[in-house]
């Protein structure tokens, strides 16, 4: 049995403007909100919430109801509640009614939408692999058709490539980040050996005994030993 979607149904318009409006996007944040805005539009549900997977927890990371105290800070292992389940075994849970008695419920005091009715919760997938989990939620009870649940699935395998894209500019972000933070501070261990007639070890624990004193980073304390001997040799030939 086939399960594409006729052209004319207005879900492939739909999945047509949410891969244009990812491809456009300029931030995973703004390509969240466009996915839980989406996503709630489609399905007419009360309640979207997309976690992300980072350092092998689930982060949400977007919310349909303003959660400005849990959004980018609740974080689930994998296993845990029906998200975490849905991240390890990697298939869609729908729970018509009742969500919260379900055996794998866990409930999380900061969001109210654990008190609502029904449940669905899809992976977000990214060749092969959990990147993330969405889940839409009813206040009153709702049967989830297959439908609704391939659509999301859907949209889940889009927004899934482009976490995984966002994933990895952001470790190439830190990495990059990481090798200019110990350019600098090799540079300003260097001017300290120089003044200062120490070894490069000593000169490491000077610039590590700043950074405590004055509770800035190693690399904060390393530019400002650079950006001094700067000027003091401008200075001189001027």
């Amino acid at each position: 049995m086939s399960t594409s979607l006729p052209v004319d149904d207005p879900s492939v318009d739909f999945l047509h403007e949410l891969g244009s409006s990812i491809s456009s996007a300029d931030a995973l944040h703004e390509v969240l909100a466009r996915v839980v805005d989406f996503a709630s539009a489609l399905v007419k549900c009360d309640s979207c919430l997309i976690y992300v997977l980072e350092d092998e927890q689930l982060l949400l990371r977007a919310s349909r109801n303003p959660h400005p105290d849990v959004v980018d800070r609740l974080k689930l292992n994998v296993g845990e509640g029906i998200t975490g389940w849905v991240a390890e075994h990697r298939e869609p849970v729908a729970v018509s009614k009742n969500a919260s008695k379900d055996p794998r419920f866990q409930f999380f005091h900061e969001l109210p939408e654990d008190t609502y009715e029904a449940f669905l919760s899809v992976p977000l997938m990214s060749r092969g692999r959990v990147v993330g989990v969405i889940n839409l939620q009813h206040r009153r009870p709702h049967v989830h058709n297959q439908r609704e649940i391939r659509l999301i699935s859907t949209a889940g395998f889009l927004v899934g490539a482009e976490i995984e894209m966002a994933r990895l500019e952001t470790e190439n972000t830190n990495l990059s980040q990481q090798l200019e933070t110990r350019k600098i501070v090799e540079r300003a261990k260097g001017i300290l050996q120089r003044d200062l007639s120490i070894d490069e070890e000593q000169a490491y624990l000077a610039l590590q005994r700043q950074s405590r004193q004055t509770r800035k980073s190693m690399r904060q304390v390393a530019e400002a030993v650079v950006v001094t001997d700067e000027l003091r040799r401008n200075s001189r030939t001027n």
